[in-house]
């Protein structure tokens, strides 16, 4: 849609309080300008539509059937930006909680999780972020962050979540195929030092099969093919441990190698942190046996 068929903001907003009121002095008030300036942008809209929006009698104002007409969908407009914004911004600070996560580690750890969290605090509100290439993009504007990576890349504040290991899994139908690793499809997650070729090298093993794996750009992808067959994916503890216990993924082969990255929590310090932060960083304390105070060591 063009710019030039969007009439602008500030004649919308005149129209739709003076119609609420249906008074150009109280919508005046509300919206912080004189009479006059919201009577000029409601002539201004009603010359932009080529149409009257109203009735202008001596001492009233009424809708006329077009200004009627059009304003439930502007305020519907309306709306839908008010909550889009409160969902980014957390306007009620105390109950809202805007968490960037690791997408894989959101949905294979977390999503399972959160019955316990709302169990235990039922007002709560997330908006959970999933950056995938670029977690510096977004974290400014994040309460808490969970973060896959290096010890090295990390702040002084990120308290390590997890040590991982890395191996191989597929679905339990995927098992007669497996035992063939010479023909069976292989995934990878890119951008990560669990690879095939690692896992081979912790081996002692060369790697055979260079330039014929499958690269995803998230766990997600990889593990999800894997758990409907399509083939074998690199996974590591995090990520496989619930799909495992449940018999959803199996491992072919026995093998598992240390993991250079691994997970970790930033949080605010302790006088930026609301009944929100407070809450869930005081839950992730339980659930992965972390510091009392969230300060423990990195390593």
């Amino acid at each position: 849609m063009s710019k030039s068929s969007l009439p602008p903001l500030t004649w919308l907003r005149a129209f739709e309080a003076t119609a609420r009121h249906l008074s150009f002095t109280r919508a005046a008030s509300e919206l912080n300008l004189t009479q006059s300036a919201v009577s000029q942008h409601v002539r201004s809209l009603e010359a932009f539509l080529a149409r009257d929006l109203f009735v202008r009698k001596a001492r009233a104002l009424e809708l006329t059937e077009d200004g009627a007409n059009y304003l439930p969908s502007l305020r519907e407009a309306f709306d839908l930006i008010s909550s889009s914004t409160q969902a980014f911004t957390g306007t009620d600070r105390g109950r809202n909680l805007i968490l960037q996560c690791n997408m894989a580690f959101s949905v294979f750890w977390l999503a399972s999780r959160l019955q316990r969290l709302y169990e235990r605090c039922p007002w709560l509100v997330l908006n959970i972020v999933t950056p995938i290439w670029d977690p510096e993009r977004h974290a400014a504007n994040a309460a808490a962050e969970i973060r896959f990576g290096r010890l090295e890349d990390m702040s002084d504040a990120a308290v390590r979540l997890s040590r991982e290991s890395f191996f191989p899994v597929c679905a339990p139908c995927y098992r007669d195929a497996a035992s063939e690793f010479e023909t069976a499809t292989l995934f990878d997650c890119a951008g990560t030092t669990g690879t095939w070729a690692s896992w081979f090298k912790t081996k002692g093993k060369p790697f055979s099969r260079t330039g014929e794996i499958n690269l995803t750009s998230t766990y997600v992808i990889a593990i999800t093919a894997a758990l409907n067959g399509a083939g074998i994916s690199m996974a590591h503890d995090t990520l496989a441990f619930d799909l495992l216990e449940k018999g959803d993924l199996i491992r072919p082969y026995g093998h598992s190698a240390p993991m250079t990255e691994s997970y970790f929590l930033l949080s605010p310090s302790a006088h930026a942190q609301t009944p929100a932060t407070r809450a869930f960083l005081n839950w992730m304390q339980e659930e992965v046996s972390l510091p009392s105070d969230l300060s423990g060591s990195r390593s």
